[in-house]
Order: structure tokens, then sequence, then C-alpha cells
């Protein structure tokens, strides 16, 4: 089979090499499943660096969340067991922690359900604890992780408001229902949000980016509002003074959605279907930008890393999309 192969760590279009090889043989508890759909994340791309927080040997497959069939038949949705990723025909995943993919959803769509939209729910629901009327800021409010908070938010009754870097990126934040829209690049983000909510802030920001945004987001979140940190995108690691959430009585509430599935993963099944009827509803709909051959995934992984996509970009192995 085909599939993209990392044989040393860098940049992924550097490192990443489309192989030849020999079909995955599951372990115990796994299945082998055909890669229908697998969505590009930023996590790709850091394991391609070397820099997340699990290091498979190389050489590996990148690819850490997919729409797939199994051997029966049954569409599903999966986070590969890495080193057999889902840039390639074919991947294993645990057989325990598949998931139905929503009918309502194609293949691509159903591939990027999961990592972003999981996140937003566990990050929005079980740690901001967002309430209906409340205010949500969203950083990079059109890519994959910020359009899936945004639905979300929307979904909940908050008001949202998206800050994107770019027209084009704003054009995509309008469109998925942001009460208001900041491009970065162009407007003063802190003074826009204090306008919008009559000097109040934010109740709760989502922050997958860091550095220079988390910095933003201190200066205009509420009184006993929540900094979401969800990532670090941005390549920096803010240090949060801490005196300045004493004195503005906020919180900076962090959210690790894998512990979840390890430590919860009942929460993790009940989380999926609250998202299949919410799909079913037409409240969430992944944005989907690119579907692309396979390829295409080491130049798609590393346009994630470089921040220039919007919304989610999938590879399809074998070509199809139902």
């Amino acid at each position: 089979m085909k599939a993209w192969q990392v044989h040393t760590h860098g940049e992924p279009r550097a490192v990443m090499r489309l192989d030849e090889v020999p079909e995955p043989r599951p372990g115990d508890g796994e299945v082998l499943l055909r890669v229908r759909a697998a969505a590009v994340n930023f996590p790709d791309a850091l394991l391609c660096r070397g820099e997340y927080q699990i290091r498979p040997p190389l050489p590996f497959t990148p690819g850490v969340e997919i729409c797939a069939e199994t051997e029966d038949g049954r569409r599903v949705i999966a986070n590969p067991g890495l080193p057999y990723g889902g840039f390639a025909e074919y991947a294993v995943a645990r057989a325990d922690a598949l998931l139905p993919a929503p009918a309502v959803l194609d293949d691509a769509q159903a591939a990027a359900l999961h990592i972003g939209y999981q996140t937003g729910w566990f990050g929005l629901h079980r740690r901001a604890r967002l309430q209906s009327g409340e205010t949500l800021l969203v950083h990079a409010a059109a890519g994959g992780v910020g359009s899936a908070a945004v639905q979300l938010g929307k979904a909940a009754g908050a008001t949202v408001i998206g800050v994107v870097g770019g027209k084009a990126k704003a054009a995509a934040a309008e469109a998925l229902g942001c009460d208001l829209v900041i491009d970065r690049t162009s407007e003063d983000l802190v003074a826009r949000v204090k306008e919008f909510t009559g000097g109040r802030g934010a109740d709760v920001v989502y922050d997958a980016v860091g550095g220079a945004a988390y910095t933003a987001s201190a200066k205009c979140v509420a009184f006993e509002g929540r900094i979401l940190v969800v990532g670090f995108a941005s390549g920096t690691v803010p240090a949060p003074a801490l005196n300045h959430a004493l004195i503005k009585n906020y919180a900076i509430v962090g959210l690790h959605w894998g512990l979840y599935a390890q430590r919860d993963p009942a929460a993790v099944l009940a989380c999926h279907e609250e998202l299949t009827r919410l799909a079913a509803e037409g409240a969430v709909s992944p944005l989907v930008s690119e579907r692309l051959p396979l390829d295409a995934a080491a130049d798609a992984v590393q346009r994630v890393a470089d921040g220039t996509t919007t919304g989610r970009l999938a590879i399809l192995p074998t070509g199809g999309a139902r």
C-alpha cells in the first residue's frame, strides 16, 4: 500500500516521503481500517518535527484523525495508533475506541469532527462552563480548531467574537456565524472587544494560539472570566502574570483533551453522541475547505503548520468521498 512516512524529524514538506509499504498488522485489541479520509491537524506537523508529547519510532506515518471503513463494512471515526497513522491507504486503531461516523456528514467532514470538536466541547462545557448569553472570544476563528469552537459556542447560545488574520479568514468567520469578527492584522483587538461588550470584556476566551493572542486575551477578559488554554499554534508558550489574574479576578483554565480519552472514555462517547445530534440538527458542520489526494499530504501538513489555511484540509487516500 501507499503511505507517507517520516524517516527523520524536520519540517513536514522536507521529511515526509510517500512510500510503498506493507499493510499494517493489527495488534491485540486493534483493527485494520481502510482510510476513507484523513483530516490534517497541527499535531501532525509537531509529530514531523519531533515536538509532540509522543514520539513514535522512526519511520512512522502521521495522520491522527480519520474516517475509515472496517473489514465488516462499518463507517467509523478513529484516532489511528501510531506508527500506522492516517496518511495512508490503511491504518490501525483500537477496536474499543471506534466511533460511528454521522450519516449526515461526508467522509472528509466526519474525519474532521473528532479532535477539534471534542476539544471544543470539553473546553467550553467541562472546563470553562460556558453559559447561554455569555460572550465567547475565539482566536484563529477561521481555522480548524477555532471554527469548531465558534459553532459550538453559537449552539450553546453564546455571543461569539471571532479573531482572524486577514480578509479571507474574516469572510470565513462571518460565514460561520460570528457576531463580531476582528481582523488582528488591521484592528485593535482589545479596543474592539471592549467596545463591543460595553467595557465588560469576554466571559470566555478560547485560545489555541498562545503568544501575543494570550497577552491580548488577558487585557480583554471579563471580571470572573475564563481564559481557556488549548494550545500554542504560534509556537510561543506564554508566561501568565498571576498577579494580573488575581487583580482582575479571572481564571486561567487548561485543557488536554487526550486525558479524557484515557481517564473517562465514557465521557468521550457521550460527547460524540452530542456532536452527532448537533450535526444532524445542522448546528455544527466541519468547515472542510479542501479535499486533496494522498500525494498532496506533505504539502497540506506544511500549510497547516505555516498557518496559511482556512478551515480543515482533508486527505482522501482512495480518491472517494462518500
